[in-house]
């Protein structure tokens, strides 16, 4: 399950999605976010299951690469989907039943919307490096500079982050593989015994993980690393008429959620 993580990697390709400058592409991610937010019919859901769909088709992304990432978070979606089964009022299935037919059409709705809420953000990060979605957001950002907010350490933090979640992943696969070999076992017993079962996979992950960042520490002093004051970028980011017209497309788009909200 934990090669299924595929949340910080970055799929390199020459597509339109990929061409798109990463301040587009994070501006799209927030609108499709706040319409996805919007939907409260199943018109404003295929919609958006419409959008996610282009969107995959132009990254050259297939559906199977983006719903494995999905693995690790079907708990929370099926108890999302279950709660929402049982906890909300209307008509019943059978009489005396607590299941109701609008308790199933909301459980599907919400596990519709996580599941799309995830699939957009991968696709975010599957179609933009580390470095590109941190010069983007910190140029998104760079207003806030005006109050001193730290713009360029919270968005190098953010890379970092999204850089090393899949070396962290192959490591505790590594860890957990070498635990086997010993005779551990992950799979059987309580939650409790499963618990005690992770200690000897978390202890060497934390050393691992508090010494890659010395090393990285270590490695960013040695190039003279002293924030973002005076640096200077290799590559330096420009809209290109593709992002004006992508944008657009994505206005006009939160513009059709909201108004199928207002007419519902």
């Amino acid at each position: 399950m934990l090669k299924d993580i595929t949340l910080g990697q970055y799929f390199p390709g020459d597509t339109i999605v990929h061409r798109l400058d990463p301040r587009t592409k994070l501006i799209c991610v927030i609108i499709y976010i706040v319409a996805l937010f919007l939907a409260v019919n199943w018109t404003g859901y295929i919609i958006v299951i419409a959008a996610t769909a282009a969107f995959m088709i132009l990254s050259r992304i297939s559906p199977k690469r983006v719903f494995s990432g999905l693995k690790p978070m079907i708990f929370i979606i099926v108890l999302t989907g279950a709660l929402n089964v049982f906890y909300t009022k209307g008509t019943p299935v059978v009489e005396g039943w607590i299941i109701t037919w609008e308790g199933i059409e909301r459980a599907i709705q919400m596990i519709l919307r996580i599941t799309l809420l995830i699939s957009g953000t991968f696709l975010l990060t599957y179609t933009t490096s580390p470095i590109a979605i941190t010069d983007g957001l910190e140029m998104l950002l760079k207003p806030l500079k005006l109050i001193r907010f730290p713009v360029h350490e919270m968005t190098l933090m953010m890379s970092m982050a999204l850089r090393f979640i899949p070396t962290l992943i192959e490591e505790t696969d590594k860890i957990m593989s070498a635990q086997r070999a010993r005779g551990a076992d992950f799979e059987t017993g309580g939650l409790v015994k499963r618990a005690k079962a992770l200690l000897p996979i978390l202890v060497p992950l934390f050393v691992s993980a508090f010494r890659r960042a010395d090393e990285l520490a270590v490695a960013m002093e040695s190039r003279c690393y002293h924030g973002g004051e005076g640096r200077t970028r290799m590559k330096q980011l420009r809209f290109e008429t593709r992002d004006y017209v992508t944008l657009i497309l994505f206005v006009l788009f939160l513009a059709v959620m909201i108004m199928l909200k207002r007419m519902s």
